[in-house]
């Protein structure tokens, strides 16, 4: 089956070639060796602990928020 980019450079796939449904997560990559884009579908949203956990900046390093009350600009 051939898909077309359309002009806003997107693919739209049969839902015959791959059923789906709207809000489900696909990984894209592309393969040099084989010209190809790959799609592998996610298994769902992830949550805030695994997101925190791949995060690349430890929570430690994080400067430590304000207390007082943001001022009011004036106008």
């Amino acid at each position: 089956m051939v898909v077309t980019l359309d002009a806003k450079r997107r693919l739209t796939v049969p839902t015959t070639l791959a059923p789906a449904k709207p809000g489900d997560y696909f990984e894209a990559r592309f393969d040099a060796d084989e010209d190809a884009i790959v799609f592998r579908r996610l298994g769902g949203r992830e949550g805030w602990l695994a997101v925190m956990k791949a995060c690349p900046v430890d929570p430690e390093d994080v400067p430590a928020r304000r207390r007082e009350r943001p001022k009011r600009r004036k106008l």
